[in-house]
């Protein structure tokens, strides 16, 4: 699947990386002639800053720079287009950076090319060993971005449940799909999101593990296309609608590198795969809604549909009571507002949790920050027919009101986050480019190594 490696054999080029303090040891282990060139063309090392060495028989290798700032993968990220198309390249000296070198370079050489072709090729690498779990990150992000970014019109409820049944049937996992009348009855909330399109509402189901393994509970929301619904969304803001399954994607991801990895965890993925859509058949403001956890739900907007789907999710999850509950999902503008396209905004009220999965965000460079869980905004939900609303009418803490409204449906004491995601890069940068992004992935991945171990996966 990752089109920018080399095979290990290939011939390559050598990558000599450095930061400025160590610049002037490089040119000393540079032979004479490319180290006078650097000198002459002013190489200092900046950060993104690559240098073509020339030899005998023309390119001889390249240098680049990182900068006074610590290494990170997006340090990498450019280097697929910098260096040129179709060349292949190696680490000439693979320091402790070197999963970071190889994640940055296969994520700076995404490109979603289904319909159009990249205008250009990309640089190959050919990886160093010891860094399998970078190239299981940068296959999973890869599948992420490429599920986010399809059109709607390709990617709806039944074809993101199909999604589920082939990531199962990979790594040999169980995989049942939910529809119809069995759907009505057992997830009615997110049924009744669905009602409206014609393409019907489905709820995937993974399972994977051996019984005995603590069970880790992951739920996304996969709204393949929003309108609004009646509440029907400006144009402008229905753009990008179809990156509203985005957490539905990440959960995807997620699990597949816990599965790849082999953490010592059973896993249970649940994907509630709806469209938003108008017609005669979509839910109306002011309806009353059951759910799976038997709340009735007054319906304030229906454009604050994908708490209504998870929370049928949650419900269902919480059933199996299990060790960790994690829901992720592109929920609201309000998260967006408070902190940025790039920090998703963490839920829960488990301190310990918290600072797990912000020490795994912090570790793999794939930020996230927390925000409160606040109980006296818990009253802004209330509703005069109703077990609660599904929105605030104040136009405040909306991100926080739709944290509030899910942790009703998730019972006190079982471990539960919620990550409130946007799923999309804006504009394109090293290793980030434009379009859908598994935001919060990898540090996900990694707070659950932290609560349950390693396991016997891949090389770290």
């Amino acid at each position: 699947m990752l089109t920018c490696l080399a095979g290990a054999d290939a011939p390559a080029l050598p990558l000599h990386v450095t930061d400025p303090s160590g610049l002037e040891a490089l040119l000393g282990r540079l032979g004479p002639g490319q180290a006078a060139w650097l000198r002459a063309t002013g190489f200092a090392a900046r950060a993104q800053e690559v240098a073509l060495l020339p030899g005998a028989e023309g390119l001889a290798g390249a240098v680049l720079g990182l900068g006074a700032e610590a290494t990170t993968p997006w340090s990498f990220g450019g280097l697929p287009l910098a260096l040129p198309p179709g060349t292949a390249w190696r680490l000439a000296e693979p320091g402790p950076w070197a999963a970071a070198a190889v994640l940055g370079w296969c994520l700076g050489a995404y490109r979603y090319a289904r319909f159009k072709p990249a205008p250009r090729a990309p640089a190959l690498l050919a990886p160093p060993a010891g860094v399998e779990e970078a190239l299981v990150a940068a296959e999973a992000t890869w599948r992420v971005r490429d599920l986010i970014n399809t059109p709607a019109n390709l990617l709806g409820p039944a074809e993101l449940a199909e999604a589920v049944r082939d990531l199962a049937a990979a790594h040999g996992a169980a995989c049942a799909v939910i529809a119809g009348e069995a759907l009505r009855d057992g997830f009615p909330a997110l049924h009744a999101v669905g009602a409206g399109s014609p393409r019907a509402p489905r709820v995937a189901v993974l399972e994977w593990g051996e019984a005995g393994a603590p069970l880790v509970a992951l739920c996304g929301k996969g709204v393949c296309f929003d309108t609004g619904g009646l509440d029907l969304k400006p144009s402008a803001a229905m753009l990008r609608m179809k990156k509203d399954m985005g957490g539905a994607a990440v959960v995807l991801g997620l699990a597949e590198m816990v599965m790849r990895l082999r953490l010592p965890v059973r896993l249970l993925v649940l994907v509630g795969a709806v469209e938003n859509a108008v017609s005669g058949e979509a839910f109306r403001p002011m309806d009353v809604l059951r759910t799976r956890a038997g709340l009735a739900v007054e319906v304030g907007n229906t454009d604050a549909e994908g708490r209504l789907v998870l929370c049928d999710l949650l419900a269902f999850a919480a059933e199996r009571r299990p060790a960790l509950l994690l829901d992720c999902a592109t929920l609201t503008g309000a998260a967006r507002v408070a902190l940025g396209p790039d920090l998703p905004a963490l839920f829960t009220p488990d301190d310990a949790l918290a600072e797990a999965l912000l020490g795994a965000a912090r570790e793999t460079e794939d930020p996230m920050w927390r925000l409160p869980l606040h109980g006296g905004y818990a009253s802004w939900l209330d509703s005069a027919i109703a077990d609660l609303g599904n929105v605030s009418s104040r136009p405040m803490a909306g991100a926080i009101i739709g944290a509030l409204f899910l942790q009703r449906f998730v019972p006190a004491g079982l471990r539960w986050a919620h990550l409130d995601l946007y799923a999309w890069n804006d504009t394109s940068r090293p290793g980030r480019p434009e379009g859908g992004e598994a935001q919060a992935m990898r540090a996900l991945v990694a707070g659950i190594r932290r609560l349950f171990g390693s396991g016997p996966g891949a090389g770290r």
